[in-house]
């Protein structure tokens, strides 16, 4: 009798994890308590895998030998919490994914800049001919991906949701961008479980892999200092001499058999911060084996995701940027800091706990206009009140965009960074990051035209 799996979840992670479980010939039935996207839906079909939406079945979850949850469901939910009760032995998707590959991976974690990072070392490999997949919180889910390809390499971007359901995963080569106070509602507001999540991701790293650490967040650099076991370590720094540092705006690795040096603007990113997602991801590629002038070749071609720093257009010598991805004040920080242009910052949206305090003093020296884009702008107002020369308050994405150039003189940046979540008057941030690039070139076609017919 084959083993009964049991899938709670019909996102991108549970689909995928049905359709390798079913290759893998276990009994499959993927329960969603929600209602499934049509596309995911597609897929089940196309496999027959039995399914289920808007319901848990108990009986039929509780039969199960093993359950694979989605990163999404938190074991405090009702029905992980009558999985734990029954003592049925529950994984995630990463996990689960990870037993059926022979591929080398590489994983990527931290509160801001893994995206960037993640997407930077595949481009590194794939541009420099490695048979590399890229799956995991980004691109598509590792458990599809192993269930349909077969790949050398996965570079995966891992969030602490994700990590928290692992138990033996490792990764060959791994990295923690950063850590900083996020998404604290799930780990009972206890910053030190969040930290432990994240370093979930080098729990089973041995002294045969490669842990790129940067040095200079003091999480990281405390915790390393209390585990006994550890992988060979790289460090990176841009505060210090390490194996890894940069000084100005040069990296400069150095390497066991390789010494090179490389100046930011050769690279298509900007800002400190992408600095050292690039020195990361650097040092990934090329202990996964990438030369030197296969990295420079990479650098100059890479594209970043949207919504991360995206230049969007130029209006009457104004540049519009968004970065709606920015749904923190660190990540605000590092926006900001990346712009030596007097800037309009446009924030806003769901409150996460936002400090700041620790933005106040940038914004004081770079920001002259904040434009409020949120139903609940209270606490945004109060913490920049004679801090920025004038702020605005609009619940219309075409008002904020209006109100960035009338407020900008030539040479200024308008900047979308918002701080907050995107969840008042957007679906998610990626609806608000397009809503703002179609409104920044509308304005720009209306202008132009209303100039050609002057």
């Amino acid at each position: 009798m084959s083993k009964r799996v049991v899938i709670l979840g019909g996102g991108e992670s549970g689909t995928g994890a049905a359709v390798l479980a079913h290759k893998q010939g276990f009994d499959v039935l993927l329960s969603d308590a929600g209602l499934l996207k049509e596309k995911h839906k597609q897929r089940l079909l196309q496999y027959n895998i039995a399914f289920e939406e808007g319901t848990h079945s108990e009986n039929l979850i509780l039969d199960a030998d093993e359950i694979i949850k989605s990163p999404g469901i938190s074991e405090q939910s009702e029905i992980m919490q009558k999985v734990i009760a029954a003592g049925i032995p529950y994984i995630d998707e990463i996990e689960f994914a990870s037993r059926y590959t022979k591929a080398k991976i590489i994983g990527i974690t931290g509160t801001n800049g893994k995206t960037t990072t993640t997407l930077l070392t595949y481009h590194l490999l794939r541009t420099a001919g490695y048979h590399v997949g890229l799956a995991g919180n980004v691109g598509e889910s590792f458990a599809y991906s192993v269930a349909t390809s077969d790949y050398d390499w996965y570079v995966l971007e891992i969030s602490s949701f994700q990590l928290d359901g692992t138990k033996t995963f490792r990764p060959n080569l791994a990295t923690i961008v950063n850590i900083t106070p996020d998404h604290l509602d799930r780990y009972n507001y206890d910053f030190r479980l969040y930290v432990n999540s994240k370093f979930r991701i080098m729990s089973n790293m041995t002294e045969d892999d490669t842990f790129v650490c940067f040095k200079d967040d003091q999480h990281i650099s405390t915790h390393l200092t209390e585990k006994s076991a550890l992988p060979q370590m790289l460090e990176v720094s841009v505060k210090e001499k390490a194996s890894v540092f940069a000084e100005a705006e040069i990296m400069h690795f150095n390497f066991d058999s390789a010494h090179f040096s490389i100046n930011q603007a050769d690279t298509t990113l900007r800002g400190k911060h992408n600095m050292i997602n690039a020195m990361l991801a650097i040092s990934l590629a090329y202990k996964a084996g990438v030369n030197e002038n296969d990295i420079r070749s990479g650098l100059s071609t890479f594209k970043n995701a949207a919504h991360r720093l995206e230049f969007i257009a130029e209006i009457q010598g104004v540049k519009f940027i968004n970065d709606s991805k920015a749904t923190n004040v660190d990540a605000v920080y590092y926006a900001i800091e990346s712009f030596k242009e007097p800037l309009i910052w446009i924030a806003g949206g769901v409150d996460k706990g936002n400090d700041y305090a620790k933005i106040k003093n940038l914004v004081t020296e770079k920001v002259h206009t904040l434009v409020c884009l949120g139903k609940d702008n209270a606490k945004l107002t109060q913490a920049f009140r004679g801090v920025v020369e004038q702020i605005f308050e609009t619940q219309s994405v075409t008002e904020a965009v209006s109100l960035g150039l009338a407020c900008a003189k030539s040479g200024d940046v308008v900047l979308l960074s918002p701080a907050c979540a995107s969840f008042d008057l957007f679906k998610n941030y990626e609806d608000r990051g397009e809503q703002f690039r179609h409104e920044v070139l509308e304005l720009k076609n209306e202008i132009e035209n209303k100039t050609v017919r002057q």
